[in-house]
């Protein structure tokens, strides 16, 4: 009779930790794992900052006279037009391409990977961005040399992969190649062009956006890692 009781009451004890802990946990860990939730999230977060850079770096350009709007789609917020923001915001989610070439390729990337060097990288495309718009050189040559350089210097100092470098050059292309379209039918327009509509210089800036881009992106899904091996193993 003993026995019955006590196997009746582990049975129920059983039970009521089971219950206690399988649905709080189950729906917990399926939301953090879930690869589409993951995504979105990084991809908002990658837009984010796309907005931001967007608003102020173009206000550098336009103060300069760098670069110029019509007055009629000029808006009040940082002297930008509407468009670039949501533009420059959406361009930005190719952050989430290069964790993906970088598991297609089966080589995690490794290099660097802290958000102190992100950081860094983020003030290293701000200061060449700045340069190109205030910095004053004898000719556009010069300016488009030296910009090139620092924009391999960063691939080089924070990504040094091929897989980034060649994304980078990539994406950089069609980017220039979309803002001669824009500028050709009128949408806005560039101050002493030197490289058909645009400025030689862009394709660098261009390519320096795009390697930061790749390192926020790297870095927020290895975070996003580790937070849920952590919590796998916690479990």
């Amino acid at each position: 009779m003993s026995r019955t009781l006590t196997a009746m009451s582990n049975s129920a004890v059983t039970r009521g930790q089971q219950q206690m802990s399988g649905p709080s946990r189950g729906p917990y860990i399926s939301v953090i794992t879930n690869r589409t939730t993951n995504l979105v999230i990084r991809g908002a977060m990658l837009f984010s900052v796309g907005v931001f850079l967007a608003l102020v770096l173009n206000l550098l350009q336009v103060q300069r006279n760098v670069t110029l709007f019509p007055p009629d789609v000029i808006s009040s917020i940082f002297s930008s037009a509407w468009w670039v923001p949501p533009c420059c915001g959406t361009a930005s989610v190719i952050g989430l391409l290069y964790p993906c070439i970088d598991s297609r390729l089966g080589e995690p990337h490794k290099f660097k990977r802290e958000w102190s060097s992100v950081m860094r990288c983020v003030a290293v495309f701000v200061g060449i961005n700045h340069a190109s718009a205030k910095v004053d050189f004898a000719n556009n040559v010069q300016l488009s040399l030296t910009l090139a350089a620092l924009s391999i210097g960063l691939w080089w100092t924070f990504d040094r992969s091929r897989s980034g470098f060649g994304l980078g050059v990539s994406i950089a292309l069609l980017a220039t190649l979309a803002t001669q379209l824009l500028v050709y039918n009128g949408v806005f327009q560039y101050t002493s062009p030197d490289f058909l509509y645009i400025r030689s210089w862009l394709p660098c800036i261009f390519f320096a956006g795009v390697i930061t881009m790749g390192n926020i992106g790297r870095q927020l899904a290895v975070y996003e890692y580790k937070f849920v091996q952590e919590k796998t193993h916690q479990d």
